[in-house]
């Protein structure tokens, strides 16, 4: 055997070894593919009405339906948008196209996960899954597909992180994973997709910062929409190699830092959205440089500084600004609307000063301006000329100064003008009346004077009146019957007087009518009972009305609030009101209301105060007379002890006069006392601080019997806390500290302590209980707050009829007041208050739930001079996970506490094992389909949410997720957490 003989085996397996590394490439041919059509066809449920795929058919295959061919008559292309398919992909064998280049399937109704297999269509350049049901991972054999220049998968329900291998399709160049749940950072690997002209991933997870080499590489990119994320970190100075991008998304996440200034080489950009971030400092001047910019929001950040003073000069199609909400100073820039383009401008909620710019007076295309909660120092009467086409004007809390010029009237195509919180004065001129296509009318709290123009009647699209809050006088004009679509009518705060005009009732669309602190006398108008769309309000309090109540009101049956106090009604409370089963409050307090209060079931709820003042009522209620005698006999009685008494008590009113006296000059004296003893001897055994009440630590050792266990009311791991009712009738809750927990308040620490209390009295928010201060007393210390009737979260959520008392819509409440209650210490209080220990039990409720957060600050009390803690800061399944490893509490983790109440809020028991048990892939799940798994998370004891409800309870929950990350950085802020929910809460309230 030669040599080479013996080598032609060896060279013939390294052949076959070299082919077999080769790709496999499936045959096919016509039938093969029209039974594969057929075979998914016939899996989808119900079987689509594609009468043309059949294997009857197969030789007219190019001409099924949705279906191409290339030269060859191999199906090249598979489009069925919008054709109502159900069911899933499964059935489909991919591997039977070797030739499909083209698959399209968007808006129809698949499901199940996106097949692994569809990695074999090795010659796919379009492939569109948008707006079905598909969940699940991207499968990676997506890189595979290395021809594919779209990929869109948008709208679906696909969850854990996108895959590196995506960064194989080197040819990609429209990315489309927005409004899914996608979660993770982006993988470096993306940065190879060179050719990349548009990437869109908005409304997703996706978390970590925007990396350098994605802006370095994507030099083609168009557009970038990664709104509505979790992304953390700067903009990379890197932004600025984007010369082609035209449109930039970045709203809605967790940015920080600067705009650097690189952003002014994006020429070609139009739209620039950096919106509701956490970004500050002052916008750089390059900004002006960006000549095709059409819209520019910025709203919701921490921006200080002017604005560049030529921006708008050179960007002639400028249409939309919005620097609302942060805290911009200096004039606006001179050529803001230069172009003529502008159609909205907010900038309301920062601290400009100066006139507004003369442009504006030419902005013939200006379609809205708000000006809001600024510093505007410009007459307004000179300020804006004639603009035919002006449509939104709101320039509300300023400081405007000037009266109203009649030439707004000629602003015709008007249809909101707002001016409210300002400092304008003289009259309202009639000119307004013109305003004929005017939907809302606000001129609240400024200085207006004389009579509301008749004119104002001739508003016939007007849809909201306020004007309260001024010094308008006169009678209430009867034109304003003729405002029939009017839904809410503010007059209040006014000098108003003469009566009620009968023609309100003619507004047969209001659902809020509001008339108090008037000068109006007369009768109520019976009339007023046939508006019977009125829901929210009907206020005619503190006037000089009189009369009796007109039963006619009964017939209000969708009125949820009535008060007619501090009037002069006289006669009996009709009963017929007791059929107004909507309303939620009433107040009938000081009038002349004689006789027994009815006994429905709103009266019987109602609080002792809806019913004081009226000396001939009587009642069961706090305040009242019983109604057990006749009245007869009460007047005799009354009458014979009026004359005996009237001496008597002329005698003794001054000796109690003399009494009185004497023991308050007593009682300053012992307090003096007591307070010089407490500074003599240097200690910190004062009185409580809050010196309205003057009460001292002996009234509430009194009150509480030297602290009995018969007046604890509860017991914690920083002490036990005592409910004492002071001698003032005051209802205080005092919070003993334990002797080892005030042990580490060491004397040198005193003063810290003492200034660490004072700050904390200074907290004021309606959702934080009110500290009154401290006193220490024989070795303990003492905690004094205000006093919650209903207790803590707890007691109620676990409590017998928690689950019927805390509906969805309260839990909601109480989740959205609680978050709020957070963002106050952690954003708006100096320095920051992190409360360390958010519990169920640190949230009490007042008597209509409203949530009260409660020891805010008090484990922060307890060692002033560390930062890194040493014991425990918290409870037990509120803790977030870092402070094992660093202990060291920082504001992170009381948004990690928040995001576990907020989940324990919601499914009515602690989350430990959803947190410990849940991958983000289920969790995401989860928040997609809350009929179909959510549902099994949520409190079982309720019916499931329906509606906008159960948007708000997802969102709730989403952000309690997004708040317990394991991670601290990439957990959002309290202030992004709270306006999130308020935001959600007036969309959602804006859809109903």
């Amino acid at each position: 055997m030669t040599k080479s003989t013996a080598t032609c085996p060896l060279f013939l397996c390294l052949f076959l070894c070299l082919l077999s590394l080769l790709p496999f490439q499936a045959s096919s041919s016509p039938t093969t593919e029209a039974q594969a059509l057929a075979k998914w066809k016939n899996s989808l449920s119900p079987p689509p009405s594609l009468s043309s795929w059949s294997l009857t058919n197969i030789t007219h295959l190019c001409n099924w339906t949705g279906v191409a061919c290339n030269d060859g008559g191999s199906v090249s292309e598979i489009s069925l948008p919008g054709s109502s398919l159900s069911g899933t992909l499964d059935g489909l064998d991919f591997a039977s196209f070797p030739n499909l280049t083209c698959f399209n399937v968007i808006d129809n109704n698949l499901e199940g996960p996106i097949p692994s297999s569809i990695g074999n269509l090795s010659q796919l350049r379009f492939l569109n899954l948008a707006g079905n049901f598909f969940e699940g991972a991207i499968p990676r054999s997506i890189g595979q597909l290395r021809k594919l220049e779209k990929l869109d998968l948008r709208v679906n329900e696909l969850t854990s992180s996108t895959p590196s291998e995506l960064g194989l399709c080197s040819n990609l160049t429209y990315l489309a994973l927005a409004m899914n749940s996608i979660s993770g950072e982006l993988p470096l690997s993306l940065s190879n997709l060179v050719k990349l002209s548009e990437f869109g991933a908005s409304d997703n997870f996706l978390s970590g910062k925007l990396l350098p080499d994605f802006l370095t590489n994507w030099t083609e990119l168009f557009s970038l929409q990664l709104q509505n994320n979790f992304l953390t970190g700067q903009i990379p100075p890197e932004i600025g190699s984007l010369t082609k991008l035209n449109y930039l998304n970045l709203r809605n996440n967790s940015l920080s830092g600067t705009i650097p200034p690189e952003v002014g080489n994006l020429t070609s950009m139009t739209h620039l959205d950096l919106s509701m971030n956490q970004l500050y400092g002052e916008v750089p001047e390059t900004i002006s440089r960006l000549a095709n910019l059409q819209l520019i929001s910025l709203f919701a950040n921490n921006f200080w500084g002017g604005i560049p003073r030529d921006f708008g000069k050179y960007s002639p199609s400028l249409r939309y600004v919005s620097f609302l909400n942060n805290s911009f100073t200096g004039e606006l820039p001179p050529d803001l609307c230069s172009g003529f383009a502008l159609q909205n401008l907010t900038v309301n909620g920062n601290n400009f000063t100066g006139p507004l710019p003369d442009c504006l007076k030419n902005c013939s295309e200006l379609r809205r301006v708000r000006l809001d909660s600024n510093q505007f120092t410009a007459n307004i009467t000179s300020a804006f000329g004639v603009y035919p086409n002006l449509v939104f004007i709101s320039l509300s809390n300023n400081r405007f100064v000037g009266n109203l010029a009649a030439q707004w009237g000629e602003c015709k195509n008007l249809t909101n003008l707002q001016i409210d919180g300002t400092k304008i004065a003289g009259r309202i001129p009639p000119e307004l009346g013109k305003l004929s296509r005017l939907r809302v009318l606000t001129l609240h709290s400024n200085e207006l004077t004389g009579k509301i123009p008749d004119a104002m009647g001739n508003l016939g699209e007007l849809l909201s009146l306020n004007l309260s809050n001024n010094h308008l006088a006169g009678y209430i004009p009867i034109s304003l019957g003729n405002l029939s679509k009017l839904n809410y009518l503010d007059l209040s705060k006014n000098a108003m007087s003469g009566s009620i005009p009968n023609e309100l009732a003619n507004c047969e669309n209001l659902l809020s009518l509001n008339l108090s602190n008037n000068n109006l006398s007369g009768v109520i108008p019976p009339e007023l009972g046939n508006l019977f769309t009125l829901q929210i309000l009907l206020d005619l309090s503190h006037n000089s009305l009189a009369g009796s109540i007109p039963s006619n009101l009964a017939k209000l049956t969708k009125l949820e609030n009535l008060n007619l106090s501090h009037n002069n009604f006289s006669g009996a409370i009709p009963a017929a009101l007791t059929s107004l089963l909507s309303l939620t409050s009433i107040d009938l307090s000081y009038n002349e209301l004689t006789g027994a209060v009815p006994s429905g079931h709103l009266f019987q709820q109602a609080p002792g105060s809806a019913f004081i003042g009226n000396p001939g009522l009587c009642g069961n209620e706090t305040g009242l007379y019983p109604c057990g005698k006749s009245s007869k006999s009460t007047d005799h009685v009354e009458k014979v002890l009026v004359g005996a008494s009237v001496g008597v008590c002329c005698s003794l009113f001054l000796a109690i006069l003399i009494a009185v006296i004497l023991a308050i000059r007593r009682r300053k004296r012992l307090l003096d006392k007591e307070i010089k003893h407490l500074k003599k001897h240097n200690k910190s055994e004062q009185i409580i601080w809050e010196r309205l009440g003057k009460f001292t630590f002996s009234d509430i050792a009194r009150a509480t019997n030297d602290f009995s266990e018969e007046y604890c009311i509860g017991k914690g791991g920083f002490g036990s806390v005592y409910k004492a009712v002071l001698p003032n009738g005051q209802i205080v809750a005092v919070k003993k500290l334990n002797a080892q927990e005030s042990g580490n308040v060491p004397a040198v620490n005193r003063q810290s302590f003492e200034n660490e209390i004072h700050m904390l009295t200074e907290v004021r928010h309606r959702n934080v209980i009110k500290l009154h201060g401290f006193c220490s007393m024989k070795g303990c210390i003492y905690l004094v707050y205000e006093f919650i009737e209903r207790g803590s979260l707890a007691k109620v959520l676990y409590g017998g009829t928690g689950a019927a008392e805390l509906d969805w819509g309260t839990r909601v409440k109480i989740v959205e007041g609680v978050a709020h209650a957070i963002a106050y210490l952690h954003h708006n209080c100096s320095p920051p208050i992190v409360h360390r220990d958010i519990t169920l039990n640190n949230i009490l409720l007042e008597t209509d739930l409203e949530p009260r957060l409660s020891d805010f600050g008090t484990a922060r009390l307890l060692n002033l001079d560390s930062l890194n803690w040493t014991t425990v800061a918290g409870s037990y399944g509120y803790m977030a996970p870092e402070f094992a490893v660093t202990m060291r509490v920082t504001d992170k983790c009381d948004v990690y506490s928040f995001g576990v109440v907020a989940l324990e809020i919601m499914m009515g028991k602690h989350p430990g094992d959803l947190l410990s048990s849940l991958s983000m892939m289920q969790t995401s799940t989860i928040l997609k389909d809350p009929n179909l798994l959510l549902k099994d998370v949520l409190d079982p004891r309720l019916p499931p949410p329906t509606g906008q409800l159960a948007k708000r309870i997802v969102f709730i929950v989403m952000a309690a997720l997004a708040c317990t990350h394991m991670s601290p950085d990439s957990r959002p802020t309290m202030h992004f957490v709270a306006q999130e929910l308020s935001a959600r809460a007036e969309a959602y309230s804006s859809e109903s």
